[in-house]
């Protein structure tokens, strides 16, 4: 597994501090220019002459590396582009320009920051950038690869701002945020073959084993005991059976209770709806939202957070063997209702269905389920943008919260005239939208929200959470993201439950 970089904070001059690097920030407004931080002018004018002897321009996302020499007591400067930052810069900028600067820097041990920060979340966007870009998977390998370089292990951030209690809260923050990250990205990096169900609910365990979250683990004996149709019947074609991950964080005096779910399908075939070959490998990241909720998990309880927290991640492996479910099953979801099953393929709704109505039992304020559903949500959103559905109050608070938290979701409708899309001739909902008998791909993101909506326990406020796009990223790496798994949701999550604490967000239905 991989290990995150140590992050610190510290005042002083990053100039005349050892280390193996230095990271500056450039910005061109009429003119190009390094923002000096904690440096002195000396020394700022110096390594500004330097850089715009080379072309530097300071442009968003430029990176420029010249020696150190002269300028400093490192042997290297990195700088990093703003852009044009007339207003305030925006957190995610910061955070994307650590990133990237780190991530160009693997090989180097020790780097110190001097992007400047203006108050104390800049300074946990910036921290949370740099250790999520030092990252790397390397379980796999026998050897090292040519040219194979080991990320950035330490990473000093230069503040101007106080070294106070705030700063120092946000430095612990972005500690755990950048360890239960990675812990997601590597269990959606591990290969298939390596991580069926029983070893992702084993992960689980271990991740929280040093917390106060109670982990209860369903079996295939259990599950079909206790009538979860929907997970049992997704997992009934693979050698390797299904679990039901329930983890329960509940500290003293806690007034509110957030619910979370997530969708682990450690390898998605489609069942006997096969998907295609080419990118099928992609679908080890089918578990992502299972990732993300167990990931939220260890931060939340990191942090010590005083609110009650229920989490579950439904785990299958969706293969076509021979006991594998058929279009045209009925399956029976737990709590009574019956599902049609059309597609194989539209299945993570089927084993998220059943935790929705388990749900019910925990008396949560709010509920949001996070999952890698729908084809649908990429093709409508990209590759970097989920949808977020649901109540609309929930809705948009998940849309605020990811966007001070810099992930990318965007507000999705449910229109009223997909729900009778849905309805089956011989059971209670068919598990995809038809028309005229056939399957229906337009708004297919939309209609999967109105299947999960069906299990949604009366008056509980809710939200779903499709980040098939963004959860797993297979083209060049960029900023703090790397190629392959991403994490994605973790922070968005972490930072909902923040405002559910806060008082920000309104629990009541509507």
């Amino acid at each position: 597994m991989s290990t995150p970089a140590t992050l610190n904070l510290t005042s002083g001059d990053p100039a005349t501090t050892p280390a193996d690097a230095l990271v500056v920030a450039t910005t061109h407004v009429g003119s190009f220019s390094v923002v000096p931080g904690a440096m002195t002018k000396a020394t700022v004018s110096k390594i500004q002459a330097a850089l715009l002897s080379v072309g530097a321009t300071g442009n968003a996302d430029e990176l420029v590396r010249i020696p150190g020499a002269g300028l400093c007591d490192a042997p290297v400067i990195v700088a990093v582009g703003l852009g044009n930052n007339k207003g305030a810069i925006k957190n995610e900028r910061l955070r994307r320009a650590a990133g990237s600067a780190i991530r160009s820097l693997a090989g180097f041990k020790k780097v110190s920051i001097a992007i400047p920060a203006s108050n104390a979340s800049q300074v946990g966007a910036i921290l949370e950038g740099a250790g999520l870009g030092a990252y790397t998977f390397t379980d796999h390998l026998f050897s090292k690869k040519p040219n194979s370089k080991v990320p950035v292990r330490s990473i000093t951030l230069f503040t101007v701002l106080a070294l106070d209690s705030e700063s120092k809260k946000q430095l612990t923050r972005a500690r755990h945020v950048v360890s239960n990250v990675h812990f997601a990205r590597d269990a959606i990096n591990t290969s298939p073959l390596h991580l069926p169900p029983a070893e992702l609910a084993a992960r689980a365990k271990s991740h929280l084993a040093e917390t106060s979250v109670k982990v209860t683990v369903l079996d295939e004996r259990a599950l079909t005991s206790q009538g979860y149709g929907g997970i049992m019947g997704v997992g009934q074609g693979s050698s390797r059976g299904p679990r039901l991950i329930r983890m329960e964080y509940k500290p003293r005096g806690a007034q509110h209770h957030v619910a979370l779910i997530g969708k682990g399908i450690t390898f998605d075939t489609g069942g006997i709806s096969l998907k295609p070959p080419a990118g099928m490998h992609a679908m080890k990241g089918d578990m992502s939202g299972a990732a993300a909720v167990i990931a939220t998990m260890r931060a939340i309880a990191d942090l010590k957070l005083p609110i009650a927290v229920t989490a579950y991640a439904a785990c299958a492996e969706n293969m076509p063997g021979g006991a594998a479910q058929r279009p045209g099953d009925v399956i029976t979801i737990y709590g009574g209702k019956t599902v049609e099953v059309l597609n194989t393929d539209a299945e993570g709704r089927l084993v998220m269905a059943d935790v929705l109505v388990r749900v019910a039992q925990d008396n949560a304020d709010v509920v949001l389920d996070i999952s890698t559903l729908t084809g649908a949500a990429v093709v409508a959103l990209g590759h970097r943008t989920a949808g977020v559905m649901g109540d609309a109050h929930i809705r948009d608070a998940v849309h605020a919260a990811a966007d001070r938290a810099g992930e990318e979701f965007w507000p999705m409708p449910m229109p009223e005239e997909l729900r009778p899309l849905l309805e089956s001739n011989v059971a209670d909902i068919a598990n995809i939208s038809q028309r005229g008998g056939v399957g229906q791909r337009e708004g297919g993101m939309l209609s999967a929200a109105w299947f999960l909506k069906e299990f949604v326990p009366e008056g509980l406020p809710w939200a779903h959470l499709d980040i098939a796009g963004p959860a797993f990223h297979e083209h060049a790496a960029y900023g703090y993201t790397h190629k392959g798994g991403v994490g994605f949701g973790v922070r968005t999550l972490l930072t909902f439950v923040e405002d559910v604490l806060a008082g920000s967000v309104s629990l009541q239905s509507k």
